[in-house]
């Protein structure tokens, strides 16, 4: 138990090491990207730097099994240059016994990340695209939101002269068509000023055409008894249908744990909820590709350093690393296209790369 606990111990501050490295290194290339994107509209470095780090965590959950193969070279390279593995297996413990540590820190580290870190990430990254919104916009119309419930969807759009919250009960796939369409119309006050609702609404370049919609102007003394019918009713918008789309957010943008909902509320709007449930189900597998990846570590690097060839085997770990990581987002493409089943495309990497890295173990112990 106590040799456990060091090389779990070890092994973290390896992992911890390399996380620090890359974070500090893309927060540096991000902070000087923020600083030419928006340089322009005069932004100072310490806002620069919020933006950076607000958006270095996504990429940094994008890369944590790159991460954890390196952390798992440095641990075995470590263990080897000291002779503490020749220690280890002189008082009897075999290398699959000693890799039961590692490994369990590994599926720690990948729960650890499911379950805490995406929803932060997630919480960021909101909060990454709003600045980047209301900065892009002056700050002074805020920009186009929408979100999906059991209701239905709800989209927001403003301009100079106010805000229009729109409610539908389905959307077309392409984002063009609105069913059962209710416009609420805002002064730039706040003040509600009128209500239109509409059976269907179509969004055309620069505007929405609203068929069969009756128009209620809360200006009036009796809104109801003025209220106007109309077979197609224009309204002036700057969305197209590839950003009414867009807006529905990334599955990355959303926390691990509404997914399964998020996924539901999209297919009752008519999308496909395909990529939430596989990034869903490929959360659920991220602790076992973690672990995938200090089997493939393990499989090049956990060799005494007299043995030579150190370097290409470091090269070897790090190409099969990358070339599973690889896997996964080819995988992860034709999930989301529906070649393949959602299942298939979420497990399939993480248990091949697992199980030939532990074939490649077991040659090396047992020959």
């Amino acid at each position: 138990m106590t040799l456990d606990l060091y090389i779990a111990r070890r092994f973290l501050g390896s992992f911890l090491r390399v996380f620090g490295v890359f974070f500090g290194v893309l927060t540096l290339i991000d902070l000087i990207e923020q600083i030419r994107r928006f340089s322009q509209s005069g932004i100072g470095v310490a806002e620069a730097l919020v933006l950076a780090v607000l958006n270095v965590p996504q990429n940094m959950y994008l890369i944590l099994p790159l991460v954890m193969v390196l952390a798992g070279i440095t641990l075995f390279l470590g263990l080897a240059k000291s002779s503490e593995l020749v220690v280890v297996r002189a008082a009897g413990r075999s290398g699959l016994r000693f890799l039961v540590s590692p490994i369990a820190t590994a599926l720690a580290i990948g729960i650890f990340a499911v379950t805490v870190l995406n929803p932060l990430v997630a919480a960021t990254s909101k909060e990454y695209d709003l600045r980047v919104a209301a900065r892009a916009t002056g700050g002074s119309d805020a920009p186009a939101v929408l979100s999906l419930s059991a209701e239905g969807l709800w989209l927001r759009q403003g301009d100079a002269e106010g805000q229009t919250v729109i409610h539908a009960n389905s959307v077309s796939a392409g984002g063009a068509e609105l069913t059962g369409v209710t416009f609420h119309l805002f002064a730039p006050d706040g003040r509600i000023t009128g209500r239109i609702v509409a059976e269907r609404a179509q969004l055309e370049p620069g505007q929405w055409i609203l068929e069969k919609a009756k128009r209620w102007d809360f200006a009036e003394d009796n809104p109801e008894a003025q209220a106007v019918t109309l077979t197609a009713l224009p309204l002036p918008t700057d969305l197209t249908p590839e950003e009414l789309v867009e807006k529905l957010g990334s599955p990355a943008a959303v926390a691990f744990w509404d997914l399964t909902a998020q996924a539901q509320a999209l297919e009752r709007a008519g999308f496909s909820g395909n990529a939430y449930r596989l990034s869903y189900q490929m959360e659920l597998a991220l602790p076992l590709l973690m672990a995938a990846m200090v089997l493939v570590a393990a499989g090049f690097t956990m060799r005494h350093a007299r043995f030579g060839q150190t370097g290409q085997m470091v090269l070897y770990a790090l190409i099969g690393g990358f070339l599973i990581f690889f896997l996964r987002s080819f995988a992860q493409v034709l999930g989301e296209n529906g070649q393949i089943p959602i299942l298939v495309a979420a497990w399939s990497p993480p248990i091949a790369a697992a199980l030939l890295a532990l074939s490649l173990l077991l040659h090396l112990e047992d020959g």
